[in-house]
């Protein structure tokens, strides 16, 4: 099996890292407005031409790496909703191969009021992964649990998992976490992707607490 089918691009990741919102679909043409139905945004037409001069387009703005600790960064999403004026922060790592280039990504955020889940994470995999196998997640060589896949993109496949206490305080001690997964074209194969511990607690202790 070719590496190029097997790998997630860098811009690929990080577009679809977090959850995408749900999309509206667009109206069928019979049930358009008439021309009695107020336009939702007024056009403003110049007076001596009739011709629209443009409004001004509001931008999204795009997450930035606010801090890094050791091999995990601390990215956030700008807030604009109203009446909230801090960013939403993940820690997340992107993993990568013998070769640099990046096959995975690691992303967490802590949680309240979600018993015994502390915090959630996103396990992102490449495309071709055969997914009824699910992904596996150890720390250090100890035992793995078993993750489903939540959904594919044409990005890559997620993995949206809860953790425990034990399962961040067992990240805060190791030195790595494996990531084991299987390929669809090779399902008799096992491929493992490390994810450096370093700077993990400090990264942890940096990200939004999402109550439940």
């Amino acid at each position: 099996m070719s590496k190029t089918v097997f790998r997630l691009s860098l811009a690929a990741l990080l577009a679809v890292s977090t959850a995408a919102g749900a999309q509206q679909a667009e109206a069928p043409a019979s049930e358009a407005p008439t021309e009695a139905a107020p336009a939702a945004t007024e056009a403003p037409l110049n007076p001596a031409t009739g011709l629209d001069t443009g409004r001004d387009v509001q931008e999204e703005m795009a997450p930035y790496i606010r801090e890094t600790h050791g091999d995990w960064s601390v990215r956030c999403f700008p807030n604009e909703a109203e009446g909230q004026e801090d960013d939403m922060c993940q820690m997340f790592q992107l993993l990568t191969e013998s070769q640099g280039n990046p096959v995975a990504e690691f992303s967490l955020y802590r949680l309240s009021g979600a018993g015994a889940v502390v915090a959630g994470a996103t396990l992102a995999v490449p495309l071709g992964t055969l997914l009824t196998e699910e992904v596996k997640l150890s720390v250090d060589g100890g035992k793995a649990k078993s993750y489903a896949y939540s959904y594919c993109t044409m990005a890559g496949c997620f993995s949206r998992i809860g953790l425990t206490q034990a399962d961040i305080d067992a990240m805060k001690r190791g030195i790595k976490a494996t990531i084991e997964i299987v390929p669809a074209q090779a399902p008799d194969q096992r491929v493992r992707i490390d994810a450096s511990l370093s700077g993990f607690t400090a990264a942890y202790e940096a990200t939004s607490t999402i109550t439940n």
